[in-house]
C-alpha cells in the first residue's frame, strides 16, 4: 500500500470515462464478474463501481438474479462489510457500487508480508465471521468467500461481493469461459453442487483462515479437479498450522455442514483466544502492521461541465441511497417491466439466437472435412489417449490427477488404473445439436442426438432456466483450464453413485464449458460447449446448444 500506482491504475482507452453518472478517476481491478473503477459520490466520498462484463450483461437470466442480489444486498449493515450504497440491474451494462475500502485484499498482503501470526488470524477470523453473521442475516449466502474478496483496512477486515455471488453461479462458468469461484476454497457440497446453506460460507472461512496462517490454500494448488477431489474426498492436513487455530479450524472444516461452528461460536473462541487483546481493542494496531501506510486516493474527477443523462433505454433506479450528481430522465421516458419492453427484448433475442444458429450451421459446413479428419485421426491406433480430441490441456494435468486417485485403485468397484493398461480409445463426435425434443446417446452402437428423449442426456428448460439432465449418466462440471483429460473426468466421476449428479444447470454456461459424464456401462464422455441459445429458456422450442463430445468406451 506504499505505492498509489500498486493499487490506482489509469483508465485504459476502452475504460468507460462515466457509468451512470459517476466519474471514473481510475481503475482498481478486475475479476470474473467485470472491472472495477474508483469514483465519488456528490459529497466526495470514495467508492468502489463494479461493472458487470457484457457477456453476463447480455444473459436475462443473469440480470433477474443480480437484481434479486442487490435488494438483499442493499438490507446488509455490518462494520466488516463494504456497504452497497447504489446499483441498478437494469442499466447498460449493470453495476453496482459500493464504498471504498482503503487497504489491500488478504490476498495481496499475504502475497507481498507472508503468513500472518496467529493472533492476527484470531482478528481476521472473529471480523470476518461478523461480516458473515449480517450477509446471513439479509438472507445470503456468500458462496465465493477467499481471501481476495477481504480487504484489510487500517481497524479490520471487510468481506465483498456478497451482493453479486448467487447472481453469478458460482458452480458454473461466466460467459468468458473462466470459473468465478476459486476451487481452493469451495466447501464439499459447493464442489458436487449440492445444497447452498450458510454453513458453506463457514467452511470457507476456515480456508481463508488456513491462508492467512500458511500462506498458501489449505487444499493445495495443481489442476481444478484434483483440488476439488482432496475437498470432498480427504481430511484437511492441520498439522501446519499453528496449535491455537487447529480446533476451531477443525470444526469450521467438517465435511458435514451440520458439524460446524456457528459464527456466534467462531467469534466467542477467538476472543477466548485473544484473551486480553480482545477487551483491550488490541484489533486496529494489528492491521495497520500489517497493511502499512495507505496510498493517497485520487481526487474526484472535476465535471467538464455537460450534464450526462442515462440511455434513454435503461430504466430509472428507485430509492437510491447516495446519488451523485446526474441530469435525471423522466419516467415516462422509462417504463419499467413494460410488455412493449418485453416484447422488444424476446425479439431481439430470438433474432440473436437465429443469428448464432445461422452462424454455427455455417461453421459446421465449413468444417466437414476437417471434422472428418479429426474422427478418422481419434479413431486411429496412435491417438494420444488423454486428450479430448477438441483441447489442448497439459500431460502433467493429467498426471497430477492420476496422482490424486493414487491408493484407490484397490477399492471395491475402481476403475484399473488408465497408467498402468493404458486408457480407451478417444472417439470424437463434433457438432452435436441438442434441443427440447432430442437426446444425446454417449452408450450405443452409434453415439450422438437421436430424435427421442430416450437418451443418455437431454437438454430441459423450465421455470429457472435450462439445464443438463440424465436418468443414467452421471455428470460433473469442469473447473479451471480447459483441456479436461479422461483421468480427470475418471478421478472425479469415480465415486457418483444413485442419484447424485443426475443434473447441471446451465445458467452462466457458456462456449469452452466441459462438462465429464459417465455411463452405468463405463463409457466416460467430454461434453465441450460449442454454441449455447438458451435466453429464451420460457418460450417453448427456443432453446438448444452445439456440443463437440469425446467418448472413452469402457475397456
Amino acid at each position: 500500500m506504499n505505492d498509489a500506482a500498486d493499487v490506482f491504475q489509469p483508465l485504459q482507452a476502452d475504460d468507460p470515462p462515466v457509468v451512470a453518472g459517476y466519474r471514473l478517476a481510475a481503475r482498481l481491478g478486475a475479476g470474473g464478474m467485470g472491472r472495477v473503477y474508483l469514483s465519488h459520490t456528490a459529497g466526495g466520498r470514495p467508492v468502489a463501481i463494479k461493472v458487470v462484463r457484457p457477456e453476463l450483461a447480455d444473459d436475462p437470466d443473469f440480470r433477474r438474479r443480480f437484481g434479486r442480489e442487490i435488494k438483499a444486498a442493499r438490507r446488509v449493515r455490518g462494520a466488516y462489510t463494504a456497504e452497497l450504497i447504489d446499483a441498478d440491474a437494469d442499466g447498460t451494462p449493470p453495476w453496482l457500487a459500493t464504498l471504498y475500502v482503503p487497504g489491500p485484499s488478504l490476498a495481496e498482503a499475504v502475497h507481498r508480508r507472508g503468513p500472518l501470526p496467529a493472533p492476527a488470524v484470531l482478528w481476521l477470523m472473529a471480523g470476518v465471521a461478523e461480516a458473515l453473521a449480517a450477509i446471513h442475516a439479509a438472507g445470503i449466502v456468500h458462496r465465493d468467500l477467499k481471501p481476495s474478496n477481504v480487504l484489510l483496512a487500517a481497524d479490520g477486515p471487510r468481506v465483498i461481493d456478497f451482493g453479486i455471488s448467487l447472481a453469478a453461479d458460482l458452480t458454473a462458468y461466466t460467459a468468458t469461459g473462466a470459473a468465478v469461484g476459486t476451487p481452493q476454497f469451495m466447501a464439499p457440497e459447493q464442489a458436487v453442487a449440492g445444497e447452498i446453506t450458510p454453513a458453506t460460507d463457514i467452511f470457507a472461512l476456515g480456508q481463508t483462515a488456513a491462508f492467512a496462517a500458511l500462506g498458501e490454500p489449505l487444499y493445495g494448488n495443481g489442476p481444478s479437479a484434483t483440488v476439488l477431489y482432496r475437498i470432498v474426498h480427504s481430511e484437511p492436513d492441520l498439522s501446519r498450522l499453528p496449535e491455537p487455530l487447529r480446533p476451531l479450524l477443525a470444526r469450521c472444516l467438517a465435511a458435514d455442514p451440520a458439524h460446524r461452528a456457528t459464527l456466534t461460536e467462531v467469534v466467542e473462541w477467538c476472543r477466548r483466544e485473544l484473551g486480553p487483546q480482545a477487551d483491550a481493542g488490541g484489533g486496529p494496531a494489528v492491521w495497520r502492521d500489517i497493511t502499512g501506510p495507505q496510498a493517497t486516493i485520487p481526487e474526484p474527477v472535476p465535471d467538464p461541465g455537460t450534464a450526462l443523462t442515462r440511455p434513454l433505454n435503461t430504466p430509472a433506479r428507485t430509492e437510491p441511497l447516495i446519488a451523485p450528481v446526474r441530469a435525471t430522465v423522466p419516467a415516462a421516458l422509462e417504463p419499467r417491466g413494460s410488455r412493449r419492453r418485453r416484447i422488444a427484448v424476446r425479439t431481439a433475442a430470438g433474432v440473436t439466437a437465429g443469428v448464432l444458429l445461422i452462424t454455427g450451421l455455417v461453421w459446421q459446413a465449413r468444417q466437414n472435412t476437417d471434422d472428418t479428419r479429426d474422427r478418422d485421426t481419434a479413431s486411429s491406433s496412435t491417438p494420444d489417449p488423454t486428450r479430448s480430441g477438441r483441447s489442448a490441456g497439459s500431460s502433467a494435468k493429467g498426471a497430477d490427477a492420476a496422482d490424486a486417485a493414487a491408493g484407490n485403485s484397490t477399492e471395491e468397484g475402481a476403475s484399473p488404473s488408465p497408467t498402468e493398461s493404458g486408457p480407451p480409445r478417444a472417439h470424437a463426435y463434433p457438432q452435436q445439436r441438442l434441443d427440447e425434443d432430442n437426446s444425446l446417446y454417449i452408450h450405443a452402437d452409434k453415439p450422438g442426438t437421436r430424435d427421442d428423449r430416450k437418451g443418455d442426456i437431454r437438454l430441459t428448460c423450465k421455470e429457472i432456466g435450462c439445464a443438463l439432465e440424465s436418468d443414467s449418466s452421471h455428470m460433473v462440471q469442469m473447473f479451471g483450464d480447459p483441456g479436461t483429460t479422461f483421468d480427470e473426468c475418471r478421478l472425479l466421476l469415480g465415486g457418483a453413485k444413485g442419484d447424485e449428479f443426475r443434473d447441471w444447470t446451465l445458467t452462466s454456461a457458456a462456449a469452452g464449458t466441459e462438462y465429464c459424464v459417465k455411463h452405468p456401462s463405463g463409457d466416460i464422455a467430454l461434453l465441450v460447449i460449442q454454441l449455447k441459445s438458451t435466453a429464451m429458456w420460457d418460450t417453448p422450442g427456443m432453446s438448444s446448444l452445439y456440443v463437440d463430445m469425446t467418448v472413452w468406451p469402457a475397456a
